[in-house]
Order: structure tokens, then C-alpha cells, then sequence
């Protein structure tokens, strides 16, 4: 196809066209061993391919000093996303494809039991919960995968992933119990099932290691027997493993990335983990009271809407670096080394079998540090910037011939393309960089962009470049004692994000120019990429001898031969358009709380009369037990409603209840509003707030004598149970009276029936969750219709008021565009209870708290939920307000997150609603 030609030419490309798994005991967790049995040195060589499910066997070991795959030493760059946080399995492969573009080789998977196990011997391995298609589409991206299946995850997930039911059985999460283990054990038998179709070592997919946070060595001694009887033969990392990985903390901007992943660089650990990849959304009653904002790890390197962030470049360049530079695979601590500046730390690691030499050099103090370090025999000025790190390298082989004697940059990788050596370099834009090569004949270098600069003096090549903000410079060295050129490429930390490396089973490819490349297939002369671009962008594309054409997203490029021995594209490829999104209007609204009324027939609810409980709260002496779990309802609000037989005289009620965050409570007495109360502190630090609503009653609601019988109505929310008391009550725990002693029945009713597509944690116990409300083709033809200018206010008023519209996106089939929900708060709209649910096609996104912090959210919506194809969308919202709060959600509009022009194929993620009528 020929493509039609842009409005201009790219400066730059019109110049240039001028078997048996060896374990290593790490399932018995004492001993390290190497590849062969016994103690010794990892082997030399190349580090293995990418990985995938290509049906041979293959060898995993762990020393204390290497991760071996088929005996040769592996560096792991791994990043965690949690497939339950992006609830559309098509993006999946958008993100995975993006982290090992971004130079992760493996990726770590957390899963969440609650999300499987909706009650006990019930579980749900399809839809948004399909392990096996995630872990089929982490083989097909060429990741490995960590597995870390629990049954405790942590990860500021509800009960630390425990499910609900699991607080109303016998034992204790953790413990030797015969009645938890057989849960658990149960759990694990279900994953396992699965994960052993996709081990590595079988060649049937790519799951490289399996850990474990165990709490306890009860659940570690589970974890292992139930791998060998599953025949999961990966090696198990826990906290006694030798190379086990310390949990990474988040990380606020890319110097503090820098310093951090550096310093563990310089620990020489082969397994490194940059903590949460992907941070995406704790949708639904996903969060735990320790993170109950629906955006999970805001710090991410990939954030959640699927963009870069600025934390993205360092973690880009040492995943290339451990991935294309091998000397580092096997790099260890070596002899100290200073700098004559005290105020930097230097650490340093070594290759023994080719005399390569890291240095790793941390500012921890307020000020840019010049200090001066030896390195490759001549003593080198560096400045350090404040609260940064820097890396650099002596000895690095660049091909055939070649050396790195030092630099003030950061090596990004050393490849062989055909007969072309490639070295990258990276820094900080506004640096002078200075390489220095051993050559021991003269070479011949030519400068190919004018930035660069170069002198040859007594065996050494010295090339000097000033970065400049987006800017790559190349400079292409040749010499009488080889025929292979090496390219030297210097980058600062933008260009260095639009530069690709690619492995291919015919060759390596290197690209630069586009935002994203996904992948790069040879056929025949021709190289198919496909990836995504924002703006125009050049394309410049490295490759086998022999390539002579390229194709992008499919469409034919046309290219031709640059100075750089490379293919340039003529014409920029083409940026993303502009998306236009629709106002939000045509807006339907209706009031609940019919449970809050006398006459409210409650006869189906759960009586709740127990006077035992498996939770760690104690129950009052000569009460109920109210506790929401003991009753079955595990997530989302809970409804009460007590009768009250002798209560005249009635002039008090105390209601003591327990939350997760952001708790609240509203109460009403035949009908009439008492009030609303939310515990105040920091809660106990396990992830439980709690707080008693102490309620007089007016003159007209104490019942007079023949008029004792009354009616209390309480809602509560919300049920979170914390990460590490899981037990701990959720709901009402009490109720006391003044001025009377009535007789008390209570009654409680939270969340119907599990969604079958949704789970479990979709749905909670409010009027219009039971009833529908917030699924797509719900009929509300007769609620009230409202203008977007009403949302904002509306009567301040106790209790629940929903809100629905409809909405369609028409995007581009070729664009990948991200959508968000901007809820802003009401203006002057007070402090306190309010709080908007909001659910996407009837999908629970999570819940908006503004009126408790003022600040506004905007809620990402994940594409395949939202239907962006000339499709409709159902939009609702349970705006849950105290007396002195507007019932209305505040201002309320779809925002852009950005795009690209290209992106994956989305499938519909299934979201049934209600039939009309």
C-alpha cells in the first residue's frame, strides 16, 4: 500500500537518506546449589533468549549467587501487575507488551483468592479472573512470571486476599488449623492446576518462580507440599531463600528510582523487582483500609491509565542494561571503592571472567556533588546530582575489538545487528558526556549528527557530547583490524524512552523514533513492526543484512539506506488526532432508603440473633452478634433494622459500629433522619476505625405511652476487612438506649447473590445494588430527569440518591485512547458524609470521597468496560450523603487520559444487565 505523503520531512531522515528442572533445594530452602549439583561459579556465556512455550524442557537454579536457566546466568527484571487490578483481559497483553518493550523480562502476578472464591468450594477461573489466558499472554509477550498465588498476597488487597467467608470457618489464616489448611489447601490445589500447564521448565509456558510472602512457617510448610503433590517443580522464593527479593517501597520521581534499584544493582542480587509496574485500579471492595483509594500505587512507572510517568527512563535503561550488556548478568560485589568526595558512596561490582567493572555512585545529601573516581586507569570528574545516583561501567566489550576504558554515562546496551556493533549511552540532558574507547589501531570515526565531537590520543578514542533535551546523537567508528562498524549511540533520558531493542529468532533489531514498539517480526526482506506513536514521529530501524523493506501497524513504510547503516523512513509516521468526547447529559434520578421507613416489609432479611462469633471483636455480654460476616455479607454497605417493642420514653440511641476507611453511618428512626457519624483517628493501625453515633431523639420522636413500638433503621459502610486482622468486626458491634429499655430484634441485609461475571466484590447491600440499578438496560423511564447543572447540589438530605445516563464513544479503530470519569465535589458542599459509588455498565469502579478531602478524582475507564467502538455506555452513580452534605455527586464529566495511535485489540469484557420490563 503506498502511503500518502505528510506535510513535511523530518530533518534528520532527510540527512541520513543522503528438560530436567535443577532446583536448586530452593523448595527445601537451606542449601544453594549451582546448575550441575554442586558449589561453584556460574558459567559463562550469553543470558538466555525470551522466553516462551516452545515444548522443550529446561533447567531453573538458584545459587547464592545467580538465577541459572539451562545453565546459564540469568539477571531477572521484573515488574508487578496484578491482572485483578486491570479488569479487562485485553489489556493485559497492552501492558505486558509494554513492560518488555520497556526492558522487563518477567512479570509478577499476585492472586487475589477473594476474587476467585465467592463462598467455600466455589471458584471462578473465567472472564476478568482467567489465570490461564494471562498467563498464555505473559508466554506469547516473551515474559517469564513469578506466581505468587497466597493464600495471603498483602498487596493493600481486602483481608490481604483472604475471601470474606473465610472469617466465619474455624482456624485461624497462617496456622496449622485442620479447618483453615483444608481451604487452603484447596486453593492452592485449583492454581496450581492451572500454573502447571504453563511452567517453564516443562516448556508449556513461562512460569519461572513461585513465591511466597508467608506470614508464617505454617503457610510456607503448605506452600511446598502442595507444589510437590501439584508437581510444580519452579523453585519456591520466600524470606530464607539466599537470593530472595526485598520488597521494593515506591519510589517519588526518577532520582529517587535511580538510587534506589542502583544501590540494589550494587548489591550484585540477580533478581530485581521494581515493585508495582503497573499500579492500575482497586475497583469494586478490591482495597484494603490501607489503600482505599480506587488508584493503587499512583507511583508506578506505568500508571493507571497505561501511560509512561517520568519515573519510567531509569527503570527503561537498567532493564536494557541487564538485558543487552551480559557482563552485568554476572557481576558481583567487588573491593571497595571511594570517591574523594565523602558525601557520594560508591559501589562496586566486578565480572571476574572478563574484567568488566560497575560503579555505582549515590548523592544522598542536598547538593550537586564533582567528585573525582579512578576508573579504567585514569582518575575521572563526575558530578553527582542531588539526591540522585549514577552508574558507570569500565571494560565493557563493544564488539569485536573494542572496549569501554570508561565513561560519564550510563551504559543502555551493546548488541550485534548483522555486521553492525551498536553500544548506546544514556544521561541527563544538559550533561557533557564523555566516552573513552581502547582501540589499538587507529580508528576511523564520522560524526553522523553535529553534536559530537572527537579526538584519538595514545590508544584511546575520546568522543565527547553535549545532550540536549529529546536529542540522540550517533557517531559511527571504523577500523583496518575488523570489517564489522560500531555505532555509538548517546542519548538523554527522552530519546532514550524511544529507543527499542528487539530480539527475533532470526536476529536482533534495534528501532528508534516511535513512543512504543510491541513487535518486530523478519519476513523474508522484510521487517513488520507494530507499536504506537503520539506525535509524528521518524522511524529508524536497525537490522539484519538482508532486510530491505519495513512495514508499521501494517501499512508499507517507505525507506531507505542512512549514513548510520540503518532504514530511515521518508515520511514521519502519523501522531494520534485529537478525541473528542461527549458532554455528559440526559441524567435520571431517584431516591432509596425504603428501608429506612416503618412500613417496610423486611421479612426476607437475615434475623440476627446469634450470640457466638468466629471474630476477634468481642461481642457484648447479653447482645447479638452483629458483625456483617457472621451473617454472609462480606463486602460493600449493610442495612439494620431493629423493632423495638416498650420504648416509650425512648430519648437516646447509641450505635457503635466499626469500618475500614472512609467509614460512615446513618440512622433513622420511624422514618425520620437522626443523623450521620463517621469514626474519627487514624483507626488502630490493623486497618479498623471505630466510633459510636450518639443520637438524641427530638420531642416528636419519643414514643408516648400505647405508642411504644418503634422502628431503628441503620446503614452502614463499609465492610473492608484490613490486611492483618481480617476478623476484626465490620457493621454495628452494639446498641444501647436511654431513657427506655425496649425490647430489640434486629434484622440485617447486605449484598445479594455474588454477580456471576462481576464476583464477589462487585456489589454491596445499598437498595439499587439489589434491585439493579446500576446495570446497563435497567428501565428508569420514570425516574426524574435532571440537568448536568442540578448534579452539582441537590437537596441536602440523609440517605441515598442514584443517578443514571447513557453515553456513546465513537474512537477510531487504529486509536488506543484512555478515558477517565473527573469527579470534581460540590462547591461549598460541607465536609463529611458524602460519597459517590460509580459503576461503568455495571461495574463497580470504586468510590469517590471528595466531600471528606475536597479533592477531586478522576476515575480511569478501563477499555473492553467501556465500550468505545459507536457503542453505548451506562453510567451510575449511589451518591450516599449525611444531612448536611448535597445528595447530588458534584460535577460530574468524561475527561481524555491521552492515546495512541495504535494500541492492542479489545474484546468486549462481558457486563450483563437488566432486561427491560
Amino acid at each position: 500500500m503506498e502511503l500518502s505523503r505528510p506535510s513535511r520531512l523530518g530533518r534528520r531522515a532527510f540527512s541520513a537518506l543522503a528438560g530436567t528442572t535443577v532446583l536448586g533445594l530452593a523448595l527445601g530452602g537451606s542449601t544453594a546449589l549451582s546448575a550441575s549439583g554442586a558449589p561453584g561459579p556460574a558459567p559463562a556465556g550469553p543470558p538466555p533468549g525470551p522466553p516462551g512455550a516452545d515444548g522443550a524442557r529446561h533447567r531453573v537454579a538458584l545459587d547464592r549467587r545467580s538465577l541459572l536457566v539451562d545453565g546459564r546466568p540469568l539477571a531477572l527484571w521484573s515488574g508487578e501487575l496484578h491482572p485483578f487490578r486491570l479488569p479487562s483481559p485485553s489489556l493485559w497483553r497492552d501492558v505486558l507488551q509494554k513492560m518488555r518493550a520497556y526492558g522487563h523480562n518477567a512479570v509478577g502476578i499476585r492472586l487475589a483468592w477473594n476474587q476467585h472464591s465467592p463462598a467455600p468450594g466455589a471458584y471462578d477461573f473465567t472472564g476478568v479472573r482467567d489465570l490461564d489466558l494471562f498467563l498464555r499472554t505473559a508466554a506469547e509477550c516473551g515474559l517469564y512470571v513469578v506466581l505468587h498465588p497466597g493464600p495471603y498476597i498483602g498487596a493493600d488487597v481486602d483481608a490481604g486476599g483472604l475471601p470474606g467467608w473465610l472469617t466465619t470457618v474455624g482456624g485461624r489464616a497462617g496456622s496449622t488449623d485442620p479447618a483453615y489448611r483444608r481451604h487452603a489447601e484447596e486453593w492452592l490445589g485449583r492454581v496450581n492446576a492451572v500454573a502447571a500447564r504453563h511452567l517453564f521448565t516443562r516448556g508449556t509456558g513461562t512460569v519461572l518462580l513461585y513465591r511466597a510472602d508467608a506470614p508464617g512457617r505454617a503457610d510456607l510448610d503448605l506452600l511446598r507440599t502442595r507444589m510437590r503433590a501439584d508437581g510444580i517443580d519452579v523453585p519456591l522464593l520466600h524470606g530464607d531463600t539466599p537470593l530472595a527479593r526485598p520488597e521494593p517501597g515506591q519510589v517519588r520521581d526518577a532520582a529517587e528510582a535511580r538510587r534506589v534499584h542502583f544501590d540494589r544493582l550494587a548489591r550484585g542480587n540477580p533478581l530485581h523487582d521494581v515493585g508495582m509496574a503497573f499500579g492500575g485500579t482497586s475497583w469494586g471492595w478490591l482495597s484494603a483500609p490501607s489503600a482505599p483509594s480506587p488508584t493503587y500505587d499512583p507511583t508506578a512507572a506505568i500508571d493507571e491509565a497505561r501511560r509512561p510517568t517520568d519515573r519510567l527512563a531509569p527503570l527503561h535503561q537498567l532493564g536494557q542494561l541487564l538485558r543487552h550488556v551480559p557482563d552485568f548478568t554476572r557481576m558481583t560485589e567487588a573491593a571497595a571503592v571511594r570517591a574523594t568526595d565523602a558525601r557520594v558512596r560508591v559501589g562496586h561490582l566486578a565480572d571476574p571472567d572478563t574484567g568488566a567493572h560497575a560503579y555505582v555512585l549515590s548523592n544522598d545529601s542536598a547538593a550537586d556533588v564533582t567528585t573525582t573516581l579512578a576508573m579504567g586507569g585514569a582518575d575521572v570528574e563526575v558530578t553527582v546530582p542531588a539526591r540522585d545516583a549514577k552508574l558507570f561501567a569500565t571494560g565493557l566489550r563493544l564488539g569485536s575489538g573494542r572496549k569501554l576504558a570508561y565513561a560519564t554515562v550510563q551504559p543502555m546496551l551493546a548488541m550485534s545487528v548483522g555486521r553492525l556493533d551498536i553500544a548506546a549511552f544514556v544521561g541527563r540532558a544538559g550533561e557533557m558526556a564523555h566516552l573513552v574507547l581502547d582501540c589499538p589501531d587507529e580508528p576511523w570515526p564520522t560524526r553522523l549528527d553535529e553534536e559530537a565531537a572527537w579526538a584519538f590520543d595514545r590508544g584511546q578514542l575520546h568522543v565527547t557530547v553535549p545532550l540536549q533535551e529529546d536529542r540522540l546523537t550517533r557517531v559511527r567508528v571504523r577500523s583496518g583490524d575488523t570489517d564489522r562498524t560500531l555505532l555509538l549511540i548517546v542519548a538523554d533520558d527522552a530519546a532514550s524512552l524511544r529507543l527499542w531493542p528487539y530480539e527475533t529468532p532470526s536476529g536482533r533489531v534495534l528501532v528508534r523514533g516511535p513512543e512504543l514498539l510491541r513487535e518486530a517480526a523478519l519476513d523474508g526482506a522484510t521487517i513488520r513492526l507494530t507499536g504506537d506513536t503520539v506525535a509524528e514521529r521518524e522511524l529508524e530501524v536497525w537490522a539484519p543484512h538482508g532486510i530491505t523493506d519495513v512495514t508499521w501497524n501494517g501499512e508499507a513504510v517507505q525507506s531507505g539506506l542512512g549514513r548510520a547503516l540503518s532504514l530511515m523512513a521518508v515520511w514521519p509516521l502519523p501522531g494520534v488526532p485529537d478525541l473528542a468526547l461527549p458532554a455528559l447529559d440526559g441524567w435520571r434520578r431517584r431516591t432509596e432508603n425504603f428501608e429506612s421507613r416503618p412500613d417496610y416489609g423486611d421479612e426476607g432479611w437475615t434475623v440476627a440473633d446469634r450470640r457466638t462469633t468466629h471474630g476477634t471483636t468481642p461481642v457484648p455480654d447479653g447482645r447479638p452478634v452483629l458483625f456483617a460476616d457472621d451473617y454472609g455479607f462480606h463486602y460493600g454497605d449493610v442495612w439494620y433494622r431493629a423493632r423495638l417493642t416498650g420504648a416509650t420514653g425512648l430519648e437516646r440511641v447509641s450505635l457503635s459500629y466499626r469500618t475500614g476507611a472512609d467509614g460512615l453511618l446513618m440512622a433513622w428512626l420511624d422514618g425520620v433522619p437522626l443523623g450521620s457519624h463517621q469514626p474519627g483517628g487514624a483507626g488502630d493501625g490493623k486497618g479498623t476505625w471505630a466510633g459510636t453515633a450518639d443520637f438524641g431523639l427530638p420531642a416528636d420522636l419519643r414514643a408516648g405511652e400505647g405508642d411504644d413500638a418503634s422502628v431503628l433503621s441503620v446503614l452502614v459502610r463499609r465492610t473492608q476487612h484490613g490486611q492483618d486482622a481480617y476478623r476484626e468486626a465490620r457493621g454495628l458491634t452494639s446498641a444501647a438506649f436511654e431513657g427506655a429499655s425496649p425490647e430489640v430484634r434486629w434484622r440485617i441485609m447486605g449484598a445479594a447473590a455474588p454477580d456471576p461475571v462481576r464476583g464477589p466484590l462487585n456489589n454491596g447491600g445499598l437498595y439499587g445494588e439489589r434491585h439493579g440499578w446500576h446495570l446497563p438496560g435497567y428501565d428508569d423511564g420514570e425516574w426524574e430527569r435532571v440537568s448536568p447543572a442540578a448534579l452539582p447540589g441537590g437537596d441536602r438530605r440523609q440517605g441515598v440518591t442514584w443517578y443514571r445516563t447513557t453515553f456513546r464513544l465513537d474512537v477510531p479503530p487504529e486509536v488506543d485512547a484512555s478515558v477517565g470519569l473527573r469527579l470534581d465535589g460540590t462547591p461549598g458542599g460541607g465536609t463529611g458524609a458524602h460519597r459517590v459509588q460509580v459503576f461503568l455498565n455495571g461495574w463497580n469502579l470504586g468510590a469517590y470521597g471528595g466531600g471528606r478531602t475536597g479533592a477531586p478524582h478522576t476515575f480511569v475507564l478501563p477499555n473492553g468496560i467501556l465500550r468505545t467502538r459507536a457503542a453505548a455506555n451506562t453510567l451510575a452513580l449511589a451518591v450516599l450523603s449525611g444531612g448536611g452534605a448535597p445528595s447530588g455527586p458534584g460535577s460530574v464529566r468524561l475527561e481524555p487520559l491521552g492515546g495512541a495511535a495504535g494500541g492492542v485489540p479489545v474484546k468486549p469484557v462481558p457486563s450483563p444487565g437488566r432486561r427491560r420490563g
